[in-house]
């Protein structure tokens, strides 16, 4: 991270997104960043897609929000010229186009999109990024199946950058890793870049646990997919999102409000002071 940033400006705007983003759904294994850690992840991705155009295959944590907030503030020097969103959780997607609108982010949108259909818009992206549900339960299937959307959205030469469990002390962030790393090779892509152990996250039943930056780039000569298809195949989603947990929704939906960036009523109740 660079040290000329002025970090007390940078937190500041990132409680800004933290405050627009919904509330993680653990059935979905939507696990959010925590926000030291999101100020230097958006501002190596400012200058990792610096002038290109970038895709999130899903992004709860709201790392694109962060990225495209802080370069129009001027906290960033450098900044994607386009980012698009696509997510199945219509909050995330909402929540994200508020923000644009709020902020006058006119390079920020997003897409209401789940990554088992077919894929949109492809070819249309210098670089990706995803931090797709780890895997821990189905080998790195559901890591797979976004990196495979991912793969879709660039063009060539194109990038790619998958944020990854990674623990020393576990068996299944390994085997996850190698076979999304193998997943990448057999499709014109080989590991250009890994940043192990950068990330904490709030996480109640594994607080320690870790992710990593493994990046992705195109091979020279590889050419961009031709045709994006639906995956339906039983064995890829079972233990989608953990285990037990097997990919069936379609689209999150939001429940429409008025009263965004306050407390739900739902959340709480008075307790009125005795009248003499």
């Amino acid at each position: 991270m660079h040290n000329d940033i002025d970090l007390k400006a940078a937190i500041n705007a990132i409680s800004d997104v933290v405050q627009n983003r919904p509330r993680p759904l653990r059935e979905f294994d939507q696990i959010y960043m925590k926000s030291g850690d999101m100020v230097m992840q958006s501002e190596f991705v400012s200058r990792w897609a610096d002038g290109k155009s970038l895709a999130f295959i899903g992004d709860g944590d709201a790392i694109s929000v962060c990225t495209a907030y802080l370069s129009a503030k001027g906290i960033l020097p450098t900044g994607p010229s386009r980012i698009v969103v696509y997510d199945f959780d219509e909050r995330i997607v909402s929540a994200v186009k508020r923000f644009a609108d709020q902020e006058r982010l006119q390079n920020l949108d997003a897409v209401l999109y789940n990554c088992l259909d077919a894929f949109p818009d492809l070819g249309a992206f210098d670089c990706v990024y995803t931090n797709p549900p780890w895997g821990a339960s189905n080998g790195g299937e559901s890591v797979k199946v976004f990196l495979q959307r991912g793969i879709e959205a660039l063009r060539r030469p194109g990038e790619g950058l998958v944020v990854i469990a990674d623990d020393p002390d576990l068996d299944w962030p390994k085997q996850v890793l190698h076979r999304v790393q193998w997943f990448g090779l057999e499709h014109g892509f080989y590991v250009s870049r890994m940043m192990p152990r950068l990330h904490s996250y709030h996480l109640d039943d594994a607080p320690e646990l870790r992710s990593c930056n493994l990046m992705f780039s195109s091979l020279p000569g590889s050419v961009p997919a031709l045709r994006s298809e639906e995956i339906r195949d039983p064995d890829q989603l079972k233990h989608f999102y953990g285990r037990s947990a097997s990919a069936r929704v379609r689209y999150v939906r939001e429940r429409k409000r008025v009263d965004y960036g306050r407390a739900n009523t739902s959340e709480y109740e008075f307790e009125l002071l005795e009248e003499e």
